[in-house]
């Protein structure tokens, strides 16, 4: 290993086709939509519909989208994860290795935890990105390292983060940036009616009362937000955007709630996507294109898009402090016990 520690701390996300190219976008998706936490149906009703239907039509708008937001470097997501990877790397120093891992696509997560059992790693954290957990989400990912324990022979020893919705270094870092737009773009004019609006991705209803605690959480990050910033419920309200399929999704959903408050009167309307640590495609072409057409078209003024957090410096002071709790007693002879 590079590090003088034992000690890696993967950091997980989501995941992004390769490019946007059509082929790379296809494999992208049927890895993502066959994972049965993602669809649970019947593979042999869902697999000739997602082949025939969804990688043969919807695929091709899903690369258009892709096309409009990647960076002379890669996806908006890959970009920010690697930015992440190096401000927290830059942090812990000797102290542990950072590596940037992916749930759907590359480099994959059993990848990336073979590379480092190879590489002398004896104590490995992975770290879901996800503020609020899921089945759709951080289960996912316990999914894919339950089974890459399940096929190794020697293992390194492994522990995880469940959610940090409430962590108070991640409200902070939220309200951080989201202050920092104001003071770049603006406070809005709450008493006239602007508001701030906290869009999720969403999911499917049956899974909520099939026992997901998924908006539960999405609701008490809302609320510190709002005791954060100084905020009313009327002030700052939650959406849920990103639906797919037929399902009954959570609500209210954000692309119908931005219609709303612009035919309301809502002349200016910030959006903040507090779900997301990193940019991607759902904040910069669902949030930053589609919805701000939505609310231009309904007859809203002005909509001001949050970035996420990104390698904001509050953000990786909250991610040090989270890893460092994690890794607590995980001291190496030659580095010494992470701190922050």
């Amino acid at each position: 290993m590079t590090s003088g520690s034992d000690v890696a701390v993967v950091l997980v996300n989501l995941g992004t086709p390769d490019s946007p190219a059509l082929g790379d976008v296809q494999r992208y998706l049927r890895e993502f939509l066959t994972d049965p936490r993602i669809i649970p149906l019947n593979p042999l009703f869902w697999r000739p519909v997602l082949e025939l239907r969804v990688l043969q039509v919807h695929a091709r708008a899903s690369a258009e989208k892709y096309a409009s937001v990647w960076l002379p470097d890669g996806s908006p997501l890959m970009v920010h994860s690697l930015a992440q990877r190096a401000a927290l790397g830059a942090r812990l120093g000797d102290q542990a290795r950072v590596e940037v891992a992916m749930r759907y696509g590359n480099p994959s997560l059993t990848s990336v935890l073979t590379r480092l059992q190879e590489e002398g790693a004896r104590k490995v954290l992975v770290v879901p990105l996800y503020p609020q957990f899921s089945t759709t989400t951080v289960a996912t990912v316990l999914d894919a390292l339950a089974d890459h324990v399940r096929a190794a022979v020697d293992q390194p020893e492994y522990r995880t983060v469940r959610d940090f919705h409430d962590d108070p270094g991640y409200i902070e870092a939220c309200a951080a940036l989201i202050e920092q737009t104001w003071e770049r773009e603006g406070r809005p004019d709450f008493a006239a009616g602007d508001k701030l609006l906290l869009s999720y991705h969403g999911i499917p209803v049956d899974m909520v009362t099939g026992g997901d605690p998924y908006p539960v959480e999405c609701e008490r990050t809302t609320v510190l937000l709002r005791q954060r910033l100084g905020l009313t419920a009327e002030e700052c309200e939650l959406s849920y955007q990103s639906k797919f399929g037929r399902r009954e999704w959570l609500t209210p959903a954000t692309i119908e709630r931005v219609a709303e408050l612009a035919e309301a009167g809502v002349r200016r309307l910030d959006v903040f996507c507090p779900g997301f640590v990193a940019d991607c495609l759902e904040t910069e072409e669902e949030i930053g294109m589609l919805n701000r057409e939505e609310f231009i078209a309904h007859g809203g003024q002005r909509f001001v898009r949050v970035p996420c957090l990104n390698d904001s410096p509050a953000w990786i002071d909250a991610l040090e402090r989270l890893v460092a709790r994690h890794v607590a007693g995980w001291a190496d002879a030659t580095a010494g016990a992470v701190t922050a």
